[in-house]
């Protein structure tokens, strides 16, 4: 069995990642996943697809802190990321993302299925 490396004057591997919350739309032709990002520049996600699976990575970063005591604290700052496990019949060559007023859409056309003819002996 190999083991990681851990370096331990890097402290980026004691911090943990959030899972962002997501909408996954299924249409006819396409794939709609919508999730809010409020108060992240976009130039800090990073989204991929392999093996039918969509990864959105990105880093919210903390505000300035305005000292005191939490009393709540709900909002997550940091790393996060999610995967959403998709059909094989996407297209993505044509994958679009956007970012409007906070909202992250990332819309993925679905290839037509093609009926097999399946002749049998």
């Amino acid at each position: 069995m190999v083991k990681d490396k851990i370096n331990p004057s890097d402290k980026k591997w004691l911090e943990s990642e959030g899972k962002l919350v997501v909408d996954v739309i299924e249409k006819d032709d396409f794939y709609i996943i919508q999730s809010a990002i409020a108060g992240l520049d976009p130039k800090e996600l990073k989204i991929t697809f392999k093996n039918d699976m969509l990864s959105i990575r990105g880093y919210r970063p903390r505000p300035i802190s305005e000292g005191g005591r939490y009393l709540l604290q709900e909002c997550y700052w940091g790393p996060f990321s999610r995967q959403v496990s998709l059909d094989s019949n996407v297209d993505p060559s044509r994958i679009k993302a956007v970012v409007q007023d906070g909202v992250l859409t990332v819309r993925i056309p679905r290839t037509p299925k093609i009926k097999k003819n399946i002749k049998l002996k």
